[in-house]
């Protein structure tokens, strides 16, 4: 936990699930930089806070812990941010429904009167967050961007000028920009163009030539990625009926594939991003059929899930948490699916080599085999005893 200091207050913040040992803070100087425009430091003048607030892709409920005091809408397509806004209100003693919590698949509202942007990594998501926020923008709208340098690229403030209106960026400061959007009312509100639909390629087993619904913000969006592509040429082959969970499932191809090759399995699709649910379902009920019966669950990872409860779980875990390289939420996958397991049940895993997976599973399940490898990936097996 870190305390973050403003002209008013200090607020006691963490990232969820909270970790001791994590090395990440739950805001970067582009959170701070905004909260300082919006005080007036710096020699801007402060920014009114009246009407409806609305902060979009606020990553660990820093900005909403902040504005708590203006009862703002948070909007976010993660389960975890959701989570941790929850708990960094709770820590600093405010009112929980200060904060009105929405996913990116719900409504959103219908005047924004304040928006506040925490620029995504995926330009994709933003693309999709300004085509749904812009019909409640007005002429009077602040419209205000945060980011990281190495965030803000001129694709980013493109998509602010034609989604929004004349768009401008201020200086950087400690490697972070604001970006300041003005609502022009006479540009045409188009949809957003999401989701994307693609075939998949016809070496991939089961799922081959079947169509794929991403969602904005999907890892890999427009095209298969390679890990997933290995992962589909290698999937166990079993004699089932079995219990399958998807877990971290993304736009659910591997969870498909189970379906297709075992249409009597009982599928389960896990992911804390809403985006990556909807994507999973629609791409089941595209392929599977309308009736065809499976779970979507958003959470974190396994937590919560029934102890014995699958016989295979298939995992492509990432490794980044927004811009940092971590293997926590792997690790977290992993005793989760050791946890849902029931004895002799399988959690079959693809990774980069050099992310050295085969080590933690033999640490958490006390086994590990190599099924496949090449250069850049391999498949691995471990068996809970």
């Amino acid at each position: 936990m870190n305390r973050l200091t403003t002209s008013g207050a200090g607020y006691d913040l963490a990232r969820f699930p909270e970790n001791p040992r994590d090395p990440f803070r739950a805001w970067d100087a582009s959170d701070e930089y905004l909260l300082r425009h919006l005080e007036g430091i710096g020699g801007a003048e402060p920014v009114g806070l009246s009407g409806r607030v609305v902060i979009v892709g606020d990553r660990w409920g820093a900005l909403a812990t902040v504005l708590a005091a203006h009862r703002p809408v948070q909007i976010t397509d993660s389960y975890l941010a959701q989570r941790a806004t929850a708990a960094n209100l709770e820590r600093n003693g405010t009112d929980p429904d200060a904060v009105h919590l929405l996913s990116a698949r719900e409504t959103p509202p219908d005047r924004i009167d304040v928006l506040l942007v925490r620029v995504p990594k995926s330009l994709a998501l933003l693309e999709d967050q300004l085509h749904r926020l812009a019909p409640a923008v007005h002429a009077g709208t602040v419209v205000i961007g945060t980011g990281m340098v190495k965030e803000i690229h001129t694709s980013t403030l493109k998509l602010f000028e034609r989604i929004i209106g004349p768009t401008r960026t201020s200086l950087a400061v400690k490697k972070a920009r604001l970006i300041h959007s003005t609502p022009d009312p006479s540009l045409t509100r188009t949809p957003s163009p999401w989701p994307y639909h693609y075939e998949l390629p016809d070496d991939v087993g089961a799922v081959a030539g079947r169509t794929v619904v991403n969602h904005a913000g999907i890892f890999c969006a427009e095209r298969l990625d390679i890990g997933t592509r290995f992962f589909l040429k290698h999937l166990p082959v079993r004699s089932g009926p079995d219990r399958v969970v998807d877990l971290g499932c993304g736009n659910g191809v591997l969870g498909l594939a189970a379906a297709l090759a075992d249409p009597e399995a009982s599928l389960t699709f896990v992911d804390e991003s809403y985006q990556a649910l909807a994507s999973a379902e629609a791409t089941f009920r595209a392929n599977a059929g309308p009736d065809a019966e499976a779970r979507f669950v958003v959470g974190d990872g396994l937590d919560g899930a029934e102890p014995g409860g699958a016989d295979l779980v298939l995992c492509n875990p990432p490794f980044h948490s927004h811009q940092a390289t971590t293997d926590a939420t792997a690790r977290t996958m992993f005793h989760g699916a050791r946890t849902a397991l029931r004895q002799g049940g399988e959690l079959w895993v693809v990774g980069n080599r050099h992310l050295a997976y085969h080590t933690q599973l033999r640490r958490i399940f006390g086994n590990c085999t190599t099924v496949a490898g090449d250069p850049k990936f391999v498949v691995l097996r471990a068996v809970k005893r």
